[in-house]
């Protein structure tokens, strides 16, 4: 497979900007990009789309079966498309099982591994880094380094004649820039669509990386793999409805897009409305899905959405499959606490009520198998990631019998009335055969 992954020794290394301004300087020479996002994140891949104007993908190697994570790369650069997709964490860190990193990933689909480096605290230690890194798996190659967070032109020197003597290319060095920051919220960055000026902040990252990075050569190693047919379509898991309605805006924006292309390319009509907006879902949508996202940031406004709350009403009373995923999950109960200790009513269709004033977090992949069938084939491979807290749940049926990473059982796991359900279980494949 022909593409590049943008990877770190760790979180926090600048990956992320390094990235978006990557996407922007190719885009803006010309050259079409195929975006893509390693691991569960919901929030990277909209900033990605932005950058390269083209739709997001996740490549979860934990969570998604290889053979559609080779669909779906083989699929987004059918076109010729060069495919660009940034790595999670650290180039080796994956599950509590130990599986499922970035380099895994990297290994999986042939990809050539661009490493970038904070090198705002060393200097000739960046080669021993690099080495352990390059040298850690020989299934895995890193191609070369771009160094970021670089203090001076001293600094730059020293860094890469340290890297000159053990034969690792740098790419680009890149200097410290205090407005290359993006702004953090408890799940990660604040949403892409929250962003005043974003398109201004990429930008001003494209122009620091074409100043300071080798394009071509970064470009050479993205095309740099053996040519893919592509393959034959794979299914996910099996879609909620012929014709589903999307809830989408800032509170419901944590939805997998390689879903809904799948549930597309299977013949699924998909439309889109926005609760904020107190819309109403299709008349004629025979599912709806409430993603997850920042119910908590806008609950007074979703309790004051009337018609947005009697068009779900609706759905429901016309045997509508609806579901709720993680915030979504929240909205379909009864009630919901703000941080600042205010209830504010929600839709009602699931006993229970959630709460934001004691915060804890909740982490990890998930193994998820539906406790009824008729709602989701399964078993499933998820992701929960929430600081919310469940002050109730009432009489309903259980959803899915739920374990972590490693498979020690967590119990059951959401909620079911007939044909509404939800949990904080954010799916995203059908699990693989064993």
């Amino acid at each position: 497979m022909s593409g590049l992954l943008i990877a770190a020794p760790s979180s926090g290394s600048g990956k992320t900007t390094v990235t978006l301004g990557l996407m922007r300087a190719l885009r803006n020479r010309g050259i079409s990009l195929a975006p893509g996002k390693a691991g569960p994140d919901y929030i990277d891949p909209a900033f990605h789309t932005a950058a390269s104007g083209k739709i997001c993908l996740n490549y979860d190697p934990w969570a998604m079966r290889p053979e559609l994570l080779r669909a779906h790369a083989a699929i987004s650069t059918a076109g010729g498309e060069a495919l660009i997709i940034e790595a999670m964490m650290g180039l080796y860190d994956g599950a509590i099982d130990g599986t499922g990193s970035p380099a895994d990933l990297a290994a999986m689909l042939g990809l050539s591994v661009v490493l970038v480096v904070d090198c705002g605290r060393m200097a000739q230690s960046v080669a021993a880094l690099v080495r352990g890194y390059a040298m850690h798996r020989d299934d895995v190659h890193v191609s070369g380094v771009i160094l970021n967070k670089v203090g001076s032109d001293r600094h730059e020197t020293m860094l890469r004649s340290s890297l000159d003597a053990i034969g690792v290319p740098v790419l680009g060095a890149l200097r410290q820039n205090h407005a290359l920051k993006l702004p953090e919220r408890h799940l990660g960055l604040v949403q892409a669509g929250e962003h005043g000026a974003l398109d201004a902040f990429i930008e001003h990252a494209a122009m620091q990386v074409e100043r300071g990075c080798n394009l071509d050569a970064i470009l050479a190693l993205a095309h740099s793999g053996p040519a893919t047919d592509v393959s034959a379509d794979v299914p996910t898991f099996k879609p909620l409805g012929q014709k589903i309605a999307i809830a989408r805006d800032v509170a419901f924006a944590f939805c997998y897009e390689h879903l809904l292309s799948g549930w597309q390319r299977a013949g699924v009509e998909l439309t889109f409305f926005s609760p904020l907006a107190d819309e109403a879902p299709a008349d004629d949508a025979d599912a709806v899905y409430l993603p997850g996202g920042y119910p908590e940031l806008h609950a007074g406004l979703l309790a004051d959405a009337e018609q947005f709350k009697s068009g779900m009403a609706a759905a429901r009373d016309c045997g509508a499959r609806i579901f709720g995923e993680c915030g979504g999950y929240m909205v379909l109960g009864e009630g919901l606490v703000a941080a600042d200790g205010k209830r504010y009513g929600m839709l009602g269709f699931l006993p229970l009520a959630t709460s934001f004033v004691e915060r804890k977090r909740h982490l990890g992949y998930r193994r998820v198998t539906p406790l009824d069938p008729s709602f989701f084939d399964g078993p499933l491979m998820a992701h929960e990631f929430h600081y919310a807290t469940i002050l109730s749940e009432g009489a309903a049926d259980r959803l899915f019998d739920t374990a972590d990473a490693a498979g020690t059982p967590l119990g059951p796991a959401g909620l079911r009335r007939g044909k509404v359900a939800g949990s904080f279980m954010h799916l995203i494949d059908t699990a693989r055969s064993v």
